[in-house]
């Protein structure tokens, strides 16, 4: 089942990068002429006492209400500065008449993400009408996704090095890039474009998003603008990442020899909802395990849960993707869903912490039942045996050097 052909086009469009920048070395930004440049302590002031949680510190309330420290939100700025201030600024004015500065646009844009509040609650907070917040939030989103497309790209090689040797060093697994999962975005769609597509098997319109990710939750890959109601096993074989592994053009870097020196390549790991494959390994299942099949199992399951926490924690920081979207744009919910996956890495690449008053969920998709796909190819098979029989000889090996 393919999706819309507009949505074929916004998948084909995340292939796209730029070049790669660093969010310590960008420039300050010049202030503007005009702005409303006290947008934060206004805001501040008028939501101190909006919750519980609120911290009392300054620099820690700015990270609660929009995720990041005030250094890494310079930096932002600085991504969408170009857009922001080269086009008509037709209606983005405050209540008081003045311009609404960049600062101010991104931080309207960014509290929309984080809070997934309606677009009226939104703007009451900033002094903004509804459809300002609505302009507003999309400039920022078309901006990020043009321009801050180097933040989430498939690794070159020196640096896929760099986390084979990661996920190696901390979790024992040789020649690992990376761990899979997907995850489902709930819409409420117009009853006349309600569609079977879109439903899924809990009976929720919902979107599909799938990701790769590295030993620190970083985003190496996505694939999103799929109906819901596929299985992960099919999503996974309607993605360009699927092709290029299986044309040879991925995950194709240098194999390891095992303690048996037998060839181990380069592959990542993901749960039973996927097909057993060389270059995807999933767990073994059912009773009387051997030894080493079960000391590959926790292996395993510990790299898995990267990408599971690192869904969580997308869902949870940017709260627009947890909450059911009203009628959302299916052409556009791919850009929305881009561009939080591109906050989330820039959260890791500035190594800003998360505000310990966030709440993360165990799973990111409660609710649903897990899948799983019976496909086992002969080589993957291999491939996993002799992981397993390596997996268990190093942990012999390192018991006897401990004696």
């Amino acid at each position: 089942m393919a999706p819309l052909k507009k949505l074929k086009k916004a998948k084909r469009k995340l292939k796209d990068s730029s070049k790669c920048g660093n969010p310590s070395s960008a420039p300050k930004p010049p202030e503007s002429q005009q702005a409303d440049n006290d947008w934060w302590y206004s805001f501040w002031h008028k939501n101190s006492d909006s919750g519980p949680g609120v911290p009392l510190d300054e620099d820690e309330a700015f990270k609660f209400f929009f995720r990041v420290s005030k250094t890494t939100f310079e930096y932002i700025c600085s991504i969408v500065r170009q857009d922001l201030v080269s086009r008509p600024p037709s209606g983005l004015i405050n209540i008081e008449g003045r311009l609404l500065s960049v600062e101010k646009q991104v931080a309207i844009a960014m509290r929309r993400l984080a809070s997934g509040e309606a677009q009226v609650s939104v703007g009451g907070a900033f002094g903004v009408g509804q459809s300002t917040v609505s302009q507003v939030t999309w400039r920022f989103i078309e901006s990020m996704e043009e321009r801050a497309r180097h933040h989430l790209q498939w690794p070159e090689p020196e640096r896929m090095e760099q986390i084979k040797s990661k996920f190696e060093t901390i979790f024992g697994l040789p020649n690992c890039c990376g761990a899979i999962d997907a995850t489902h975005i709930i819409m409420t769609l117009p009853a006349v474009e309600s569609s079977h597509d879109w439903c899924d098997q809990e009976s929720n319109y919902s979107m599909f998003l799938q990701v790769i990710v590295d030993q620190e939750m970083r985003f190496l890959d996505i694939v999103t603008g799929w109906p819901g109601s596929m299985t992960m096993s099919r999503l996974l074989k309607c993605s360009g990442f699927y092709k290029l592994c299986e044309s040879g053009k991925r995950l194709n870097g240098p194999v390891k020899l095992s303690a048996e020196k037998a060839e181990i390549r380069e592959f990542i790991v993901g749960d039973s909802a996927y097909p057993l494959l060389p270059w995807l390994m999933i767990p073994y299942v059912g009773k009387g395990l051997s030894a080493s099949m079960a000391i590959f199992n926790e292996k395993h399951k510990t790299v898995n849960l990267l990408a599971t926490r690192a869904l969580s924690q997308l869902k949870a920081v940017w709260s627009i993707l947890s909450k059911v979207m009203w009628r959302p744009d299916k052409h556009k919910l791919p850009s929305i869903i881009l561009v939080c996956c591109l906050l989330h890495n820039i959260i890791i690449d500035s190594r800003d912490a998360l505000h310990p008053n966030l709440m993360l969920s165990d799973h990111h998709d409660t609710g649903y039942n897990e899948q799983n796909c019976q496909q086992i190819d002969s080589s993957g098979q291999a491939m996993r045996d002799t992981l397993s029989r390596h997996l268990h000889w190093s942990m012999v090996e390192t018991d006897c050097i401990g004696v």
